[in-house]
């Protein structure tokens, strides 16, 4: 155990570490204590792989977003080979960071001193440096992470050597093979700030527990209790639920569904299986559409969220999708509109100094299983 850790967290973090059916949640400085949330930057986002979404939010080459992960500024780029590619985001001459924001280049230019670099990463502009002795452009490129993408997913890695994805993955792939997940285009995206830790964010999505209490009409009606959870190998946790009607859609607007995605037949098709990518990532299958969130912590106080939303192509093309689609962005707004004000009254409980660890309802599996892999990451148990 790091001593970077103060002890009594430590020992807090063990007791989770229990089979999920005994243990207890999180210790509220995970949640609230800036020392913990500096920790974690280091040992969960800068350590192993993370989410930046889907992969085809850069269609195009030289589409670029810059993204703080872990306290790192990124820039991830799609290259002239069509490769995505991520960077440091600071300029190889006194650091300032290249590129805000997102859009599209031909080129990265820092505006400091226009040092100028290609989507590959090398350095091919740099003005007022031919008197500086030995200089040589191609030892001042910008330093390269590890960029992957699986299952129409982008994910990141600050390690020098991560570890494999596939293997962090698990049986990621075969657990979601219905959905077809590759071939789903994204449709929608927005960003938003929310005045709660990061990992809350992520936990209310990804159980039932809180639903006939924060969303009684809008969204509890829709949804049976779940099946069991599922046993994963991997860096993420996942549970599946039957609906009413369909999970995408409030049920006024029921009757203007859109078409199932295809080849998703059997019991896949009866509901939505919510799926959590640790640390960051989390999404649902629904049988028309997946809907995904995207969190990154802006301090232990504050996180930025994307919310995104994917369809087939087919149904993309088809006549009346964006009046359809539209209904569907009103329900994920509806619920994470019901959601914030109970996600930043928990952040004000959690800071409390009599706040402390409770127990999980078998309504909460996938946040159990987030916190043992969480403990261990903070613990270096990995």
């Amino acid at each position: 155990m790091s001593a970077e850790i103060p002890g009594s967290v430590q020992e807090a973090l063990a007791s989770v570490r229990r089979p999920i059916e005994d243990s207890p949640t999180l210790p509220p400085a995970c949640y609230t204590d800036p020392e913990v949330f500096q920790w974690e930057q280091r040992a969960v986002f800068q350590q192993g792989w993370v989410g930046v979404g889907r992969a085809d939010r850069w269609p195009e080459v030289g589409d670029y977003s810059a993204i703080d992960l872990g306290g790192v500024p990124v820039v991830v780029v799609r290259d002239d080979a069509g490769a995505l590619r991520a960077y440091a985001n600071s300029c190889s001459h006194r650091a300032a960071q290249i590129m805000v924001g997102e859009g599209s280049c031909a080129r990265m230019r820092c505006p400091f001193h226009f040092w100028t670099y290609g989507l590959d990463g090398r350095l091919i502009g740099a003005p007022s440096m031919a008197k500086t002795p030995d200089f040589e452009r191609t030892d001042h490129g910008l330093h390269e992470f590890h960029a992957q993408v699986r299952h129409g997913f982008a994910f990141v890695s600050l390690e020098a050597e991560p570890p494999s994805i596939d293997e962090w993955m698990g049986d990621f792939g075969e657990l979601h093979t219905p959905w077809s997940l590759a071939e789903l285009k994204l449709a929608h995206r927005r960003e938003f700030v929310v005045d709660c830790n990061w990992k809350p964010f992520v936990e209310v999505f990804n159980e039932y527990y809180h639903l006939p209490y924060v969303h009684p009409v809008s969204l509890d009606g829709n949804y049976d209790d779940p099946d069991d959870p599922d046993v994963t190998t991997g860096a993420y946790a996942s549970h599946f639920g039957t609906t009413q009607g369909t999970g995408g859609l409030l049920e006024k607007d029921w009757d203007k569904v859109l078409p199932r995605i295809p080849g998703l037949s059997g019991h896949p098709a009866t509901g939505v299986r919510y799926t959590w990518m640790f640390p960051n990532v989390t999404f649902a299958c629904g049988t028309e559409a997946i809907w995904i969130y995207e969190t990154y912590p802006v301090s232990v106080d504050r996180v930025l969220c994307a919310q995104s939303v994917a369809f087939p192509q087919s149904t993309i093309d088809s006549p009346g999708f964006e009046e359809k689609a539209r209904l569907y962005y009103e329900r994920f707004d509806a619920a994470i509109a019901e959601d914030v004000p109970v996600l930043e009254q928990q952040h004000a409980g959690l800071k409390s100094p009599f706040a402390r660890q409770g127990r999980y309802s078998y309504l909460e599996p996938s946040v159990a299983n987030f916190a043992v892999w969480y403990a261990d990451r903070l613990l270096n148990r990995v």
